[in-house]
């Protein structure tokens, strides 16, 4: 049944028998029908319009808890509310989000959240004081009673269903204005491209502050009529193969990940193993977020392949929040698409030159697909002018699943009814094939580079973990010619990393024939809550001086450098769990011999802490070690005693 609206979707489809199922730890789930959800909506909108919260207020949705999140998103569509979900995080960063949104929204907006992320929120230094005002925010704390419900609003295809910020916006955030009919086109046309049925059980674990958690794993499931299970993202963190064990046990038919996602669940996988899991009526597993890897793809179902897991079901999709999520699919059942295509071929404007075979120039790029239904792809130029097939340039969209709003804009994002995407692509056979983002290319003698390419080659030479490394770009300080900045996860001495850094300009020197400015070893990788890396961020420390200290220190280390005598300095396990505990709890101040629970450590914080350490000592920790050993100190102690750590 074709639908105007959300609201239409869930009143009508309450009344079959299907359900939604939040999976918050291994044995903690909550499973409701559809009828339940729509009377807690209604429940929750009586308290949200008791609170003078009416049609057209905006309602900053800032929660952890995927219940709550769903219980107020849906009474905001009911009402005529309109909804802007934010990721919590952990960071400053993502509280200054939450002020800058609102700012942009004019300081009028409502928000909705618990008592512990208002705590916070109010304590950032960034706090002004104005927004918000104990009159505009809503604690799900104090929520006790939503037997009665409120009253709906007429709600109608043209009125905006939400807003989604994109998960990378800081200081200037960008809001995507999605209506109601914008969002039924897209999800109408995922049904039709996925040959989704009510017989499908959908699991995913990504955010629903993102849009493909939002949008393609719970809004699609209530409008489509098939039942889902919403995994929390930090439960996956922390347990990735629980995510394999819970699809066999709900029997999903559809999953959801992007690269980082299967790279994470591999490296558990490959520790620890799995049994008695049946993967065989999973039918589709969307991967998508950022830049396909083929490797990953291959090695996810050839690993899975023994729990009856079809190589086929792997499913490259493309598709982007201001196009309300999907822009295109391959066919159903389809084998892996990927073309090897010549390096020196993907400056914008050229024509794409395919290899029959990988080979040390080329760089293997996968399928996405036809546009789904509703919407158009064409390939520009930089003048917006359509290119034939096989020619690299932008990517625009149009169609009805397509926003024609985006807050922030600065004007350069619409040519008509076309949206730049800001990513570059070719055509080959109707088959959409994306190389990468336009801003991130880099420029390097006359050709064009594409970072994660540059990545892919460093993983596969074996110098560094995909993910772990970062490539980018910038204006040299000196003759404004291109830089090419390698940034490296790097926890330990700085003497350690001198033959990282050798080892790295030598492999892109060798293979690709480009200059390395700089290695650079850092603590942290920034990543937006779907998992994208911020290249542009690091680039940015570095022009604003942020690496100058360590780049001096690591030039006076290669000056005086010995392989032969290079010796672990003395304290060198309490400084790098320090600087892991640091980058984790950027708010608090500690010692080494101060309790981190009793500082502030939150589970979130404790899983990105055994997070960095498992890096650094893969498999030796489990995250209650952590309970065990509060303190640096303790910690480092009961690290240097296992026979794993010397």
């Amino acid at each position: 049944m074709q639908f105007h609206t959300l609201t239409e979707a869930l009143s009508c489809n309450r009344s079959e028998v299907r359900f939604v199922s939040f999976i918050d730890g291994q044995e903690d789930e909550k499973c409701i029908s559809f009828e339940a959800l729509f009377q807690r909506a209604l429940g929750l909108l009586h308290v949200l319009q008791q609170q003078g919260i009416g049609k057209g207020d905006h309602l900053i949705l800032f929660l952890n808890d995927n219940r709550q999140f769903v219980d107020v998103f849906w009474a905001c569509q009911f009402g005529g509310i309109i909804p802007v979900p934010l990721a919590v995080g952990i960071s400053d960063q993502h509280r200054q989000k939450v002020l800058n949104v609102a700012a942009q929204l004019g300081n009028a907006a409502f928000l909705y959240t618990d008592r512990k992320n208002l705590s916070r929120l109010r304590s950032s230094t960034s706090a002004n004081g104005r927004w918000p005002q104990p009159s505009q925010v809503l604690l799900s704390d104090d929520i006790a009673d939503i037997s009665t419900p409120g009253e709906m609003a007429r709600v109608g295809p043209e009125d905006v269903a939400f807003i989604q910020f994109s998960s990378g916006s800081t200081g200037s955030p960008k809001g995507i204005v999605l209506k109601h009919r914008n969002l039924v086109a897209n999800i109408e046309g995922i049904r039709k491209c996925a040959a989704m049925s009510p017989e499908d059980i959908s699991l995913c674990w990504m955010p629903l502050t993102h849009d493909m958690g939002l949008i393609g794993f719970h809004l699609s499931p209530v409008v489509n009529n098939y039942s889902h299970c919403i995994m929390r993202t930090d439960l996956f963190v922390r347990r990735p193969l629980y995510w394999i064990t819970a699809a066999s046990r709900k029997k999903a038919s559809m999953l959801g990940s992007p690269n980082f996602g299967f790279k994470h669940f591999l490296k558990a996988y490959n520790r620890r193993g799995l049994e008695g899991v049946d993967l065989s009526q999973v039918r589709l597993i969307f991967n998508g977020a950022e830049p396909i890897s083929v490797g990953l793809c291959r090695q996810f179902t050839e690993a899975m392949a023994r729990f009856g897991l079809s190589a086929r079901s792997m499913f490259p999709v493309y598709g982007l929040a201001e196009a309300s999520l999907a822009v295109s699919f391959p066919e159903v059942g389809a084998e892996l698409n990927v073309v090897h295509v010549h390096r020196n071929s993907l400056s914008v404007g050229a024509d794409a030159v395919l290899s029959p075979q990988r080979g040390p120039d080329t760089v293997a790029l996968v399928g996405v697909g036809e546009p789904i239904t509703h919407c158009s792809v064409r390939i520009s130029d930089s003048e917006a002018r359509a290119q034939p097939e096989g020619r690299i340039g932008h990517i625009h969209i149009c169609g009805k699943n397509v926003t024609e709003q985006v807050l922030g804009d600065d004007g350069s994002l619409f040519d008509g009814d076309w949206l730049d995407t800001g990513d570059l692509g070719f055509v080959q056979n109707k088959v959409l094939y994306v190389t990468g983002r336009y801003k991130e290319v880099l420029f390097v003698h006359g050709q064009n580079y594409y970072p994660h390419d540059l990545e892919e080659v460093l993983c596969e030479a074996g110098e560094v973990e995909l993910g772990k490394v970062v490539v980018a770009g910038v204006s040299s300080r000196q003759d404004e010619m291109e830089e090419v900045l390698v940034f490296v996860l790097h926890k330990g001495d700085l003497q350690n990393f001198l033959a990282i850094r050798s080892q790295v300009i030598a492999t892109v020197s060798e293979s690709l024939a480009i200059e390395v400015r700089h290695v650079i070893p850092v603590s942290r990788i920034p990543k937006t809550t779907s998992g994208k890396i911020q290249r542009s961020a690091l680039a940015d420390e570095y022009l604003a001086g942020a690496y100058d200290d360590i780049l001096d220190r690591l030039a006076a280390e290669l000056e005086q450098a010995d392989p032969g005598d290079a010796q672990d300095p003395q304290g060198e396990t309490v400084n790098a769990i320090l600087a892991i505990c640091r980058d984790a709890l950027p708010d608090r101040q500690f010692a080494i011999h101060d309790n981190l629970l009793e500082i502030g450590a939150d589970s979130l914080a404790l899983v990105e802490i055994h997070s960095g350490l498992d890096d650094l000592y893969p498999g030796v920790l489990a995250i209650t070690d952590l309970v065990e050993h509060p303190s640096i100190a303790d910690l480092a102690k009961f690290l240097q005693g296992r026979d794993s750590v010397v």
